[in-house]
């Protein structure tokens, strides 16, 4: 029997917001800080959706076992953390799509890796945080994804099951994830990418180039319900 999906859930970084320009800001920042050259932006943005740690490992080249690196690590995060909304945006067509999801009927939340100290001030500065029906966060539970309990957690929270929730990421644990739970999966494409990332082999139920294909996706998998 099919399901009717009833929740959205979005990764945060790479699918829901384009942080990307705060957080290449915030390496440059760093960089420049401890004498080094600021990397272009188009050699940071497909790393972002990896956290700091990738972050920190792209600008310095450091193992994380490098004694420099923590430091280095908290650095970007409080200068990420002061400016945590300057440039970062929904990407465009996302609002309209989280208008429409509203206007359907349907909730949406977020599932993400973002600890809770830096996702809740993020949606917060951009008018976001009181929409969601649920937010779960990297540090909301032990574990995080590829683990599937945060996206079992944002069913509990919502009160669906896996097989009535949608999850759009942009990484492959995202996918892994969604698939673990139970739930059918889309890859945002629009998010952020390594050059060695093959999204077509992840084994979602589809990919989407823009925010407004994923309409198109539950018109065309899951059309609403005859009144």
């Amino acid at each position: 029997m099919a399901h009717t999906i009833e929740t959205v859930l979005f990764d945060l970084d790479g699918t829901l917001l384009d942080t990307a320009p705060d957080l290449a800001d915030a390496l440059n920042a760093v960089l420049r800080a401890n004498g080094r050259a600021p990397l272009p932006f188009e050699a940071i943005r497909p790393v972002v959706s990896h956290g700091g740690r990738a972050l920190i490992e792209r600008g310095f080249g450091l193992d994380p076992e490098h004694p420099d690196f923590e430091p280095l690590r908290r650095q970007l995060l409080d200068r990420y953390q002061a400016h945590i909304a300057d440039r970062t945006r929904p990407f465009p067509g996302m609002e309209d799509v989280l208008a429409s999801l509203e206007a359907r009927g349907m909730d949406w939340g977020v599932v993400t890796n973002k600890p809770g100290w830096l996702t809740e001030p993020l949606l917060r500065a951009l008018g976001l945080l009181d929409r969601p029906a649920c937010v779960v966060s990297g540090d909301t539970l032990a574990e995080r994804k590829p683990h599937p309990a945060p996206l079992l957690h944002a069913c509990e929270l919502t009160g669906r099951t896996p097989a009535e929730c949608l999850y759009v990421g942009d990484a492959r644990r995202d996918i892994e994830a969604g698939r673990n739970a139970g739930m059918p999966t889309l890859v945002a494409l629009f998010g952020y990418f390594l050059d060695d990332d093959r999204p077509e082999t992840w084994g979602a139920d589809g990919l989407i180039e823009h925010p407004a294909d994923l309409l198109a996706w539950l018109d065309s998998h899951h059309p609403p319900s005859a009144p």
